[in-house]
């Protein structure tokens, strides 16, 4: 599984930015600049970030890895912006399920 992630930069030389010696391709994101959060996938960034978007989905890729680890967290508070409601399937994938479909 491919899983975009934040990266701060601590610099940028040209079409190249990295945070310690992590490089990434700004070819997308031109107007990064150092201290910027990116959005990175594949070694390429996607697109800028606010500061609380990237801490955000470090929270939840924590959370993530915390469910696979079997470590106990505070799931919860790792995916606030699920907290107070059930999640939802999907609308082909709900009518699969209302029709009794078990195999995808």
């Amino acid at each position: 599984m491919c899983i975009a992630t934040p990266m701060r930069l601590d610099r940028v030389e040209g079409a190249l930015g990295g945070a310690g010696p992590e490089a990434v391709d700004l070819t997308l994101v031109p107007e990064a600049r150092p201290g910027d959060w990116v959005l990175v996938f594949l070694g390429v960034a996607r697109r800028r970030l606010e500061a609380a978007e990237a801490g955000r989905i470090a929270a939840a890729l924590s959370g993530l890895a915390a469910a696979m680890d079997g470590r106990d967290a505070d799931i919860d508070a790792l995916f606030p912006d699920l907290a107070g409601r059930t999640p939802s399937l999907p609308p082909h994938l709900e009518a699969a399920r209302a029709a009794g479909l078990k195999k995808a």
